[in-house]
């Protein structure tokens, strides 16, 4: 495989878990069907929780949950 941007990778994960988020009480959660190393390394940045477990979904955090947005407008969005 080619060298390539993690971060670039990342971005664009966050902001497709915006496909399947939802709101679960006062938790927002999304379905943790992505890349594991992706996914270890968002929860590094503090955008979801820890996605090691048998749930088939992730919590996003509040701070991952706006940013995931952004980016989603950013990368997906009409002009």
């Amino acid at each position: 495989m080619m060298d390539f941007d993690e971060d670039k990778v990342d971005n664009a994960v966050l902001a497709l878990l915006c496909l399947t988020m939802w709101d679960d009480h006062s938790t927002t959660r999304a379905w943790k069907s992505f890349d594991w190393t992706a996914m270890d390394r968002l929860h590094h940045k503090g955008y979801i929780a820890d996605p090691k477990g048998k749930a088939k979904s992730v919590i996003i955090t509040e701070e991952g949950k706006a940013k995931a947005e952004e980016l989603f407008c950013q990368l997906f969005g009409k002009p």
